[in-house]
């Protein structure tokens, strides 16, 4: 398998689009324009004011969607789009291209992730094991981490729409109220990823008999950096609680002894309102299993170029990843 360069690598989200380009395996990555996903009919186009704004035509992409990926197409979750990578590569004229589960990606990136990109929730060091990655952004994504015979292997998951309750006084307070439309189901990702911490916040003042101040999530976190003691800032705080809970959880059920990592757009936006000896008892409170997870390290990416970073480093070297490249590459010949 070899990929041509120049190189895009792109990150598709249900809100944003962002890229860079590199010019041979060992080059810097150049930052590409950062367009609204909702700006485009599909990538095609998307792709094509991105070669037009860097003055480049790519000879092979590399890109991650927001949703489950089936060989060489994605349905995103979040936004109107079909991604086809055959069709793609015939449009943009690509000699090669390969498609990624956002964070499939992302857990990909862990393999060349630049420390100084990353900071600990109380403690991390690395240490052999599965690792596992979870962030929120528009969606809530995970995805596990593995070696095998020296190359990384990752293993997807959806496990944003899984089931949460209440846990608690507090919680089960304002439970009730949650606004369960439009599954009629509350899940992880209703709660924690885009409009579900607007969703979190407004069951919050509802049952404390409040009016929400603000109209949407945007404006909770900006309202919250205004005002951290307000309940916007509770809301927030909540938002981390409820992450602890959740990344412990999922360590648990990946056995994820080499750490966790979070992720995503919105974590580094709130971090203020994380405080990580509270993080790390929410996430280890897990009995019995509370000493298995004290020995799990925790920290969140703080740098938006990680993931783009994780997809050239696959370029340079596709051997060194497990990837059934004859079913998900996008052209015959591993051009």
């Amino acid at each position: 398998m070899r990929f041509s360069f120049p190189l895009l690598v792109s990150d598709i989200g249900g809100t944003h689009i962002r890229s860079g380009l590199a010019r041979a395996p060992d080059a810097p990555l150049a930052e590409g324009p950062r367009l609204k996903t909702r700006d485009f009919p599909g990538l095609e186009a998307a792709l094509a004011a991105t070669a037009a704004a860097i003055g480049v035509k790519p000879k092979s992409l590399i890109a991650c969607a927001a949703g489950p990926v089936e060989g060489r197409s994605v349905k995103m979750t979040n936004a109107d789009w079909r991604i086809d990578g055959h069709s793609v590569a015939i449009a943009a004229g690509l000699e090669q291209g390969l498609l990624l589960n956002d964070f499939e990606a992302q857990a990909f990136s862990l393999v060349e992730l630049d420390e100084r990109f990353a900071r600990p929730i109380g403690f991390f060091e690395k240490k052999p094991g599965l690792q596992l990655i979870m962030g929120l952004g528009t969606g809530l994504g995970t995805a596990a981490l593995a070696k095998i015979d020296g190359r990384a292997l990752v293993l997807p998951s959806e496990a944003g729409h899984m089931d949460l309750g209440p846990v608690g006084p507090q919680e089960e307070a304002f439970w009730p109220a949650l606004d369960k439309t439009p599954r009629d189901r509350i899940c992880v990702e209703s709660l924690l990823s885009g409009h579900g911490l607007f969703r979190l916040h407004q069951a919050r003042c509802k049952t404390a008999g409040k009016a929400a101040r603000i109209a949407d999530e945007v404006a909770l976190i900006e309202q919250a950096a205004a005002d951290p003691e307000g309940e916007e800032g509770e809301t927030l705080r909540l938002c981390w609680t409820l992450t602890a809970r959740i990344a412990g959880d999922l360590a648990l059920a990946f056995l994820a002894k080499g750490g966790v990592t979070l992720a995503g757009g919105i974590l580094p936006r709130i971090l203020p309102f994380c405080d990580p000896d509270q993080f790390r008892a929410t996430f280890e409170n897990k009995a019995p299993y509370g000493q298995l997870l004290h020995a799990i390290g925790t920290r969140l990416i703080t740098s938006e170029e990680a993931v783009l970073k994780g997809m050239a480093a696959i370029a340079a070297a596709p051997q060194n990843y497990a990837i059934d490249y004859g079913s998900r590459a996008w052209c015959e010949g591993g051009a």
